[in-house]
């Protein structure tokens, strides 16, 4: 029995993989931060990862019609790293690094040509300098968007032992950046903001005899206040009185802006369910409605926004695992994701099936990961906000990762 409850144990350490249910998560969710790293054996441990995923989204209709433009979504990675340091047996720290948000578009002929007609009709209605649109008579298509953010934490666990297992009060700081760039017919905007600090904290109770665990954490929204420079990449009009003028192409303005990224719950289950098997969930709230609009403003060209309009985002993933043998476990996992979006973009609920693998590879631990998900249909219309309708079909993601552990 000592042997199958120590293979159990064991199985704790891959629950934490989760298989990347988050390839196609909602909003622009990417990484996470590392803090399981907290529940490891040893002194000191480190731990580096890396996902690829690859998204394939793309229009299939535009304004009614087919259209022959490809994905808009391009590949991107998560790197992460992580390294505890247990000064005693009731207290450990964590240093961590992860990429918790990004995105990265390029749209095809049909959705420029989509987007310059709505300018142009939106141009007809306002007078010149009233927003973003009327200054681009000509149209002001997105060709492509940017946007990613770095975070460094450190996260710390206060522990006691209570009843059979241990009670920990987790928390810590952290600070992320953020760097976005838009490229328009009229020019290119980038926008950063080197760091702007968070926090989060939780609570978790384990007994490592059954492989149970239960871990509730918050992390805290970011405001940032970024600051950049749009470049013109056509003659543009300026507001009256700014230059006296147009503005000739190449010229650098200044320009500010500000937004939040959201909040998030996320509350952790395992446990053993029988000798050599453990079961394992999560459900993770994430305050998405609070990234209604990208607000920035152009010196010269007055206020701008980029609309989003989101709704709350859920995520529920469930999973079994199994000890193979001494030096080999496995896991699959299901993951529901719900869409954000509210009719002016499209961010449908995603399905994600992921499988993976622990190995005991020398000094340490590989794990290997691969995941599918499925990005259910939906539409985006002008009158919840879009610039232009447009539906999807059924499309594709698709990630694989990769981890070693290290502990002393």
């Amino acid at each position: 029995m000592a042997n199958n409850l120590k293979k159990t144990t064991a199985l704790g350490l891959i629950a934490a993989c989760a298989f990347m249910g988050g390839a196609q998560a909602g909003g622009f969710a990417r990484g996470e931060a590392d803090t399981d790293i907290l529940y490891e054996d040893g002194d000191v441990v480190g731990r580096a990862g890396y996902v690829y995923v690859m998204p394939q989204r793309g229009y299939e209709t535009i304004n009614g019609a087919s259209t022959s433009d490809g994905d808009h979504t391009d590949n991107y990675s998560v790197p992460s790293f992580s390294g505890k340091f247990r000064v005693s047996d009731s207290f450990s720290c964590a240093l961590t690094y992860t990429e918790p948000f990004g995105a990265k578009s390029e749209y095809g002929t049909d959705s420029q040509a989509a987007d310059r007609s709505a300018d142009i009709a939106a141009a007809v209605l306002a007078p010149v300098g009233a927003g973003k649109i009327p200054l681009f008579i000509g149209g002001n298509a997105v060709i492509s968007s940017e946007f990613d953010t770095k975070e460094f934490g450190g996260t710390c666990a206060v522990s006691i032992d209570a009843g059979q297992g241990r009670f920990s009060v987790i928390g810590g700081l952290f600070t992320q950046s953020f760097d976005y760039t838009e490229v328009k017919d009229y020019g290119t905007l980038n926008l950063q903001d080197d760091s702007e600090m968070g926090y989060r904290f939780g609570a978790a109770y384990e007994i490592k005899e059954y492989a149970l665990r239960a871990e509730i954490m918050y992390r805290s929204k970011v405001e940032h206040d970024a600051e950049g420079v749009f470049t013109s990449g056509a003659p543009l009009a300026s507001l009256p009185g700014a230059f006296g003028g147009p503005i000739p192409v190449g010229t650098p303005l200044s320009a500010t802006g500000y937004g939040t990224l959201p909040q998030s719950l996320e509350l952790n289950l395992q446990s053993g369910i029988a000798p050599g098997w453990l079961a394992f969930g999560s459900v993770k709230w994430t305050d998405w409605s609070v990234l209604q609009t990208l607000n920035y403003t152009i010196t010269g060209l007055g206020d701008q926004t980029k609309d989003f309009f989101w709704r709350d985002g859920w995520t529920v993933s469930g999973g079994v695992g199994h000890q193979f043998t001494d030096t080999v476990s496995g896991a699959v996992s299901l993951t529901w994701d719900r869409g954000v979006d509210t009719g002016a973009d499209i961010m449908t609920d995603t399905w994600t099936l992921g499988a993976g693998t622990q190995i005991k590879a020398g000094p340490g631990l590989i794990r290997l990961g691969a995941a599918a998900t499925y990005l259910t249909e939906g539409e985006q219309s002008t009158d919840d906000g879009a610039d232009f309708d447009a539906t999807v079909g059924g499309d594709w993601a698709y990630a694989v990762s990769a981890s070693y552990k290290i502990a002393f």
